[in-house]
């Protein structure tokens, strides 16, 4: 295990809309509690760097953490990992399953946010072992 990075901020989407938590409950079906819990197994967690919204912000866009639709905001650049690369977050085991497609949703916040996030929005992960992600964890790349 090779320690990357920690948690910055977490975020969920129950029924009743978006919000922002301390920690959130994972198992293989997604994060339990969401709106999209077993729905697209593959795309179950979000995860964006915090160089996403430093890139923003170098081009003169203002949003708050949360705005790109993000589950896990991380202070690690993960958009390199391949298919099937696994990150341990507390005690929740998540599978790298593919880079992020961008959502006309991003045009709502900032008509050049699709261009701009291209390949810097986030990648989705899939949970492969059941747990707790809270702010501040750490992060590992499982070798």
């Amino acid at each position: 295990m090779t320690k990357v990075g920690k948690v910055s901020s977490l975020y969920y989407s129950p029924s009743t809309g978006r919000r922002a938590v301390d920690e959130f409950q994972l198992d293989t079906k997604g994060i339990v509690n969401d709106k999209h819990y077993n729905k697209k197994i593959n795309r179950s967690v979000l995860i964006t760097s915090l160089e996403s919204y430093a890139l923003v912000q170098e081009h003169g866009i203002e949003i708050s953490h949360g705005a790109l639709g993000e589950n896990l905001l991380i202070d690690y650049n993960p958009y390199f990992m391949p298919a099937g690369a696994r990150l341990k977050i507390g005690t929740a085991t998540l599978e790298i399953s593919q880079n992020c497609t961008l959502c006309k949703s991003l045009t709502a916040v900032d008509t050049k946010l699709p261009k701009l996030l291209k390949n810097d929005r986030g990648i989705f992960s899939k949970v492969v072992e059941a747990g707790t992600i809270s702010i501040g964890d750490d992060i590992y790349i499982l070798d």
